[in-house]
C-alpha cells in the first residue's frame, strides 16, 4: 500500500487523539482537539502558527454557532459555549445522562442549526488515561437552542460520522463498533430523522471515525486503525481510497478558502512516528462550508 503523496504532514502535534477538526471562514483558521489530553488547537495557515487552549476534562467535538467569535465545544460530560478571544467559556445548557460512565463523542450541527452529538462508554479517565471502550451505551441526541435533548437512537458502540447531504435530505452517521454506516431521510423543516438503512459496512480496513462530506455528496470516511480514507459515492461504492502514513485516522473538514483541502486529524499509535499529527490532502471537488448552531 503506498502512502499517497499528496498527503502532507501540516503539524507534529503528537495528538493523544486528535478529533473535532472545524474550519472556520471567519478567521481562516482550523480547529480541533486533542480528546485525551483535553485541549484545543488552533492553526492559521497564513502564518503557520498554532495556538493551544486547556480545558479540564475531555474536548471531543466543536461547532461554528450564529454568534461570531463564539464556538459551541462537546466535553465529555456537558457542553459549553467559548470564545477564544479572551478564552470566555460559559455552561450552554446540556450536560450529559450518566457520565462519567458514558461520554460524549463526534457532534456537529445540522442544515436547520441544531446540535447532534453521539455518546460511548467512556474510554477517558480522569487524567487522560485510556479506559476500555465496548457495550452498547451509546445514545445520539439532538440538542435545542435552550439545551433539551431529544434521544433518536440508543445502544450504540461509539456514535460517530455526523454529515448531511448537499440537498440537505439525507443524515449520515456511524456505530464505529458494528463497523456500519448507517444513512437516513433528513427533513430539514422538522430536523427529524427517518427510515434508517446501510449505506457502508464492512470494511475490512479498520472502523469507522469521523467523516466529511464534499459538494457531489461523497463521503470522505476515516478508518481507525485502517491507515486510510475512503471516499464514498452517493450509492454506498468505494470511488477512492486515500492511503495515509499513520494507522489511526480520526476526522476531517475541508478548509481553506476554496474548501479544496481535506485537514485531517489522528490519534498516536506505538510507532508510528507521526501519529497524533494534523495531516491536508489537496482535493478536486470542494467540500460544503460548515454548518452553525443557531443560538437563541
Amino acid at each position: 500500500m503506498a502512502i499517497d503523496k499528496s498527503v502532507v504532514c501540516v503539524v507534529p502535534t503528537g495528538d493523544r487523539c486528535g478529533e473535532g477538526a472545524v474550519w472556520s471562514a471567519d478567521e481562516r483558521a482550523l480547529y480541533w482537539t486533542d480528546i485525551n489530553r483535553f485541549l484545543i488547537h488552533r492553526l492559521r495557515p497564513a502564518d503557520n502558527s498554532v495556538h493551544t487552549w486547556m480545558f479540564d476534562e475531555p474536548v471531543v467535538a466543536l461547532a461554528l454557532t450564529s454568534q461570531p467569535g463564539t464556538m459551541l465545544v462537546a466535553l465529555g460530560s456537558r457542553i459549553i459555549l467559548w470564545r477564544p478571544a479572551g478564552d470566555e467559556r460559559r455552561d450552554h445548557g446540556f450536560t450529559l445522562p450518566g457520565s462519567p460512565a458514558v461520554r460524549l463523542n463526534d457532534g456537529r450541527p445540522d442544515p436547520a442549526g441544531l446540535f447532534w452529538v453521539g455518546s460511548m462508554r467512556n474510554n477517558v479517565g480522569p487524567n487522560g488515561e485510556d479506559l476500555p471502550a465496548g457495550g452498547t451505551d451509546g445514545v445520539l441526541y439532538r440538542i435545542a437552542r435552550n439545551g433539551e435533548a431529544t434521544v433518536w437512537r440508543r445502544d450504540l458502540g461509539i456514535a460517530n460520522t455526523l454529515c448531511w447531504s448537499p440537498d440537505r435530505r439525507t443524515f449520515y452517521f456511524a456505530d464505529t463498533l458494528a463497523n456500519e454506516i448507517r444513512a437516513y431521510d433528513y427533513d430539514p423543516d422538522s430536523s427529524e430523522i427517518a427510515n434508517e438503512r446501510p449505506f457502508f459496512s464492512g470494511f475490512e480496513r479498520g472502523s469507522p471515525d469521523g467523516s466529511a462530506i464534499d459538494s457531489r455528496g461523497y463521503v470522505w470516511n476515516c478508518r481507525y486503525g485502517g491507515q486510510c480514507i475512503v471516499r464514498i459515492a452517493p450509492d454506498g461504492q468505494i470511488d477512492r481510497i486515500v492511503e495515509m502514513p499513520v494507522r489511526n485516522i480520526t476526522t476531517c473538514t475541508f478548509g481553506g478558502p476554496d474548501l479544496k483541502t481535506l485537514y485531517i486529524t489522528t490519534a498516536s499509535d506505538p510507532g508510528d512516528r507521526l501519529g497524533g499529527s494534523l495531516f491536508s490532502l489537496a482535493v478536486d471537488v470542494p467540500g460544503l462550508p460548515e454548518h452553525r448552531v443557531l443560538l437563541g
